[in-house]
């Protein structure tokens, strides 16, 4: 008799949009996750996976975090009965801790606060931010340079265990 072998059940990728321009561009420090106010045509589309947050970042306004420049595209079917804003800004729910630290860091150490990723966490949309330093251009052709050792060492890696 044969044994039976146990299959893992798939996990599913709980991400929809990452923001992959971020790690280029900035250094990221501490991270947050958030959740967002969204409408109900908005978590439709969200489920569809029609977001990109590639040139959003967060500002602070009177204690508030709010997120811009995320685009989320209105579905034709849903959203035929009212105007939508795809880009509207939209408010980060945080608590007031998280809420000081990123104001301080933003405002005290002349940091950036960008959105690096969107994600389903149960039936909830969470917003995963961080705080950020810019990278210089010589920091960008270093980490260009790493990725691509990584690769080429991935590579090699990968011949000689199949000879």
């Amino acid at each position: 008799m044969r044994a039976m072998s146990k299959k893992k059940p798939k996990q599913h990728d709980n991400t929809i949009a990452r923001n992959k321009r971020a790690r280029f561009d900035y250094h990221l420090e501490e991270k947050f996750e958030t959740g967002l106010a969204l409408t109900g045509w908005e978590v439709k589309s969200l489920r569809m996976g029609k977001a990109d947050i590639s040139d959003s970042y967060v500002l602070m306004k009177d204690g508030e975090a709010f997120l811009i420049g995320a685009t989320i595209t209105p579905l034709d079917t849903v959203s035929t009965h009212f105007v939508s804003d795809p880009t509207r800004t939209r408010k980060l729910l945080l608590h007031r801790k998280e809420l000081g630290r990123i104001l301080a860091a933003t405002q005290q150490k002349g940091l950036t606060c960008v959105c690096t990723a969107l994600y389903w966490k149960g039936h909830l949309v969470k917003a995963q931010i961080a705080t950020a330093r810019g990278k210089q251009a010589h920091d960008k052709r270093q980490s260009l340079k790493e990725k691509e050792w990584d690769r080429q060492k991935h590579r090699v890696l990968r011949d000689n265990v199949k000879q």
